[in-house]
């Protein structure tokens, strides 16, 4: 099947020969600082390398183990420091929203608004999402069979939304750990719309450390060069310049020096597939 593809801005995700987007950035944003070091580093990079490129930041991590955990500076700072991020840095942005009252602030600044992972089932927070008529990013629940995404697209489908695409993060495999079956890249593919490969969540041990999330960071390489290989149309890697300082999932992020290596061997690779005109997925 013909894979839609999906216009954000000037990158193109999808389609039978785009080449891969890279959506990238800080788990959470910080502080305006470090958003705009990071996402002017970033936009350098794949500049240099002619990669499609979209900036990534949460402004609040709902999500997180603990109570105490960092959040991020919250709906309205955060979205204004990405409107600033998106003018200055002429990049475009993603972020999560958690819940219906964000989504209407969240589409006046976004370019893809992302529903996390473990929402991806909550039926009214997917269709008031989608009747922004804004793209989507929607991550796969670890809980989910790649082939049970199709209730997610039929979801967004329902409102006159075809700007979707799906991401894979792994799936759980007993207590605190996840594992990535990369058969499951073709079959959310195989239903018409863009797949991204979460390289960073899925190397995530989650609840690892008790109080917060760990993780095992030397695998995301292995897992992008396979994801890509495997013919994803974008690649979801969350990026600090000292991850081990990170106020939010540093040990399964990369550096930017561990990107900036590992990317021209995901060029290579992608261009190897792209290719091959009889590829079917």
């Amino acid at each position: 099947m013909l894979t839609r593809q999906i216009q954000v801005g000037e990158v193109r995700i999808g389609g039978k020969t785009s080449p891969f987007v890279l959506i990238a950035g800080p788990c959470v944003i910080e502080s305006e600082e470090h958003v705009f070091l990071m996402a002017e580093l970033l936009k350098s990079l794949t500049t240099d390398l002619s990669i499609p490129f979209i900036f990534k930041a949460s402004f609040d991590k709902a999500n997180r183990s603990s109570r105490s955990s960092f959040r991020g500076p919250g709906l309205q700072k955060g979205l204004e420091i990405l409107r600033r991020v998106r003018t200055r840095i002429s990049v475009p942005v993603l972020s999560d929203v958690h819940e219906i009252g964000q989504i209407e602030e969240a589409a006046s600044v976004l370019d893809i608004i992302q529903i996390p992972a473990f929402l991806c089932r909550q039926t009214d927070l997917l269709v008031a999402a989608a009747a922004t008529k804004k793209p989507l990013n929607v991550k796969k629940g670890q809980f989910l069979s790649p082939w049970e995404v199709k209730n997610i697209i039929d979801k967004i489908l329902s409102c006159g939304n075809e700007n979707l695409m799906i991401t894979e993060r792994g799936v759980c495999f007993g207590y605190n750990n996840l594992v990535v079956d990369m058969k499951s890249l073709p079959i959310i593919r195989g239903f018409g719309y863009p797949v991204v490969f979460d390289a960073t969540h899925s190397v995530q041990l989650p609840g690892g450390a008790g109080d917060h999330s760990s993780g095992d960071r030397e695998y995301v390489p292995c897992l992008s060069r396979a994801a890509i290989a495997a013919g994803c149309d974008a690649l979801f890697v969350e990026i600090h310049d000292q991850p081990d300082q990170a106020l939010c999932d540093g040990p399964n992020m990369l550096s930017l020096e561990e990107l900036a290596s590992l990317l021209p061997d995901l060029i290579k690779i992608d261009a190897i597939v792209k290719s091959n005109h009889s590829r079917q997925f």
